[in-house]
């Protein structure tokens, strides 16, 4: 599902809303998320999982046409951890 499906489908399920109205807290929902993350904080959704953030050490990478070493600075990366919920479900049988 991409954005543009996900902001129809709320808006087949919330008659009563704007599209540009759902595509607002949409935008928001996403804000927030980046925004508590670049922050160093952690954003917990019950039932469907946990976004955190996790460091990347400097190192020394290769450049797949040339071969060439290329630096790799250090850096955050975000980081996804499902619920149980959501691993159980994916998981049945």
């Amino acid at each position: 599902m991409i954005r543009s499906e996900l902001v129809q489908k709320l808006a087949e399920d919330n008659q009563g809303l704007t599209l540009q109205e759902i595509e607002r807290i949409v935008d928001l929902f996403f804000r927030e998320i980046i925004d508590q993350l670049a922050s160093g904080g952690r954003v917990e959704l019950r039932g469907f999982g946990a976004f955190t953030t996790r460091s990347r050490d400097a190192r020394t990478g290769r450049n797949p046409r040339t071969g060439e070493a290329v630096p790799v600075s250090a850096k955050r990366v975000p980081y996804f951890k499902p619920g149980k919920e959501m691993r159980e479900r994916l998981n049945e049988g």
